[in-house]
């Protein structure tokens, strides 16, 4: 069948870095909403990974997408790509597209490439870096190696979507990658789904945080929360901090205390039921990149939340914050009691969440906007190869440099 047949189905094949896990992690739930997506198109999908399975892991074969698993520096997947023929391959995450791109590249020229950054890894971290060494951040931290890396993953690419507002700016005014490139695509949220109501204020109690505890800017929350927690439960004695995630190392769960209210709760199945039942949702967040997904949960079951800058970066700009912004120590714990207390306060900022998913997550304009840039793509493919000779260059370079370096280690592999 000619793949200008009306009927031919188009075939997409998502290369991730790991299984996708929603009740993880904002990657995870951010991946699930691209591929159901695809699948609403009536396109076939396929996932494949190198990853071990995990427990929290979606079943895919529920969401009816197939999946593979795949060997990295395997001429395995030469063959396995070959028998599949994409249209269409998305990489999660640059690491994925380093493996696997020249081997696509080389197999399925002609299959449109796409790199879902979930967040950018050189921003976040040039951010631990600085974090760590107690000082801003500076060039030196940004143009680091994993941002050459990044970067040079993202021009290979035919699309690459960016899910921060702050980083598509980064993206085209410090490293100057052609907007072409490019999509700002944040957290689809399907606004039918989200309830019109939830638990009111005086029915709720309690302070709560969530997310994965593998997540260094999550973890370093955590440790941050031990210096607010006591200037909070001062002012409220009854109070307690619930903190949920999945993966909880012995280091986290040592931190539980019930004398000080201070409860380490670890994976819960059901992340927008506690949530709905918290009246606060702390997020102090001292570096990372992208949007929040805690955040994003809190809006959804309005709940007001107190977080930093970083914390709220690129998720707002003129609409108003479902809650408080603040990084001082002071002004957080300030902002974490009033709201805590003035029901009236609490209301309002239940509202501005309300507004803000409306204004900048809405999964039918999001939706619609990664549909039209594939298909604009796809039509004038050789065209948009050629006006990023860049990408061009790099992707010569790669199947000269990492094809050479994976096919030694699978001849060594293979005599091993």
């Amino acid at each position: 069948m000619q793949r200008s047949d009306q009927f031919y189905m188009k075939k997409i094949l998502v290369i991730g870095y790991v299984w996708p896990e929603p009740n993880s992690s904002a990657a995870g739930s951010h991946m699930m909403s691209i591929l159901r997506l695809f699948k609403q198109q009536h396109w076939q999908v396929e996932f494949a990974t190198p990853a071990q399975a995990t427990e929290h892991m979606i079943d895919l074969t529920n969401e009816g997408i197939s999946s593979q698993h795949i060997t990295l520096n395997c001429d395995s997947f030469d063959r396995y790509v070959v028998d599949y023929q994409p249209d269409l391959v998305m990489f999660d995450r640059f690491m994925m597209e380093e493996q696997f791109g020249w081997r696509i590249e080389q197999n399925c020229p002609n299959a449109i490439k796409i790199l879902d950054t979930e967040d950018l890894q050189c921003l976040r971290h040039a951010r631990y870096q600085a974090h760590k060494a107690e000082r801003e951040l500076n060039q030196q931290d940004l143009f680091s190696d994993i941002a050459k890396r990044e970067i040079a993953a993202i021009l290979r690419c035919d699309i690459s979507l960016i899910i921060s507002s702050f980083e598509m700016d980064l993206l085209v005014d410090t490293f100057k990658v052609d907007a072409s490139l490019l999509l700002h695509l944040p957290f689809m949220i399907d606004l039918a789904k989200c309830p019109s109501t939830t638990t009111p204020f005086a029915e709720r109690k309690h302070f709560m945080t969530i997310g994965n505890f593998r997540h260094a800017p999550n973890w370093d929350a955590v440790l941050y929360l031990q210096t607010i927690w006591p200037l909070i439960r001062k002012q409220i004695p009854e109070a307690e901090c619930h903190i949920y995630g999945s993966y909880p190392p012995p280091k986290a769960t040592a931190l539980n205390n019930p004398k000080t209210g201070f409860l380490i709760k670890g994976w819960v199945n059901d992340a927008l039921s506690v949530m709905e039942q918290s009246r606060i949702c702390l997020a102090p967040l001292r570096f990372g990149a992208g949007l929040k997904g805690k955040l994003i949960d809190a809006m959804i079951m309005q709940t007001p939340s107190v977080t930093t800058s970083i914390g709220s970066e690129a998720m707002h700009q003129y609409e108003a914050w479902p809650g408080v912004v603040a990084d001082d120590v002071d002004d957080f714990v300030a902002a974490a009691v009033n709201l805590y207390h003035d029901e009236s306060t609490w209301l309002n900022a239940q509202q501005n969440g309300i507004s803000l998913l409306k204004s900048r997550y809405d999964s039918r304009i999001l939706a619609a906007q990664l549909i039209t840039k594939i298909t604009e793509v796809e039509q004038d493919l050789t065209q948009h190869r050629l006006n990023n000779f860049i990408g061009s260059m790099l992707k010569h370079h790669s199947m000269m440099s990492t094809k050479y370096m994976s096919q030694w280690i699978a001849a060594k592999n293979k005599q091993d």
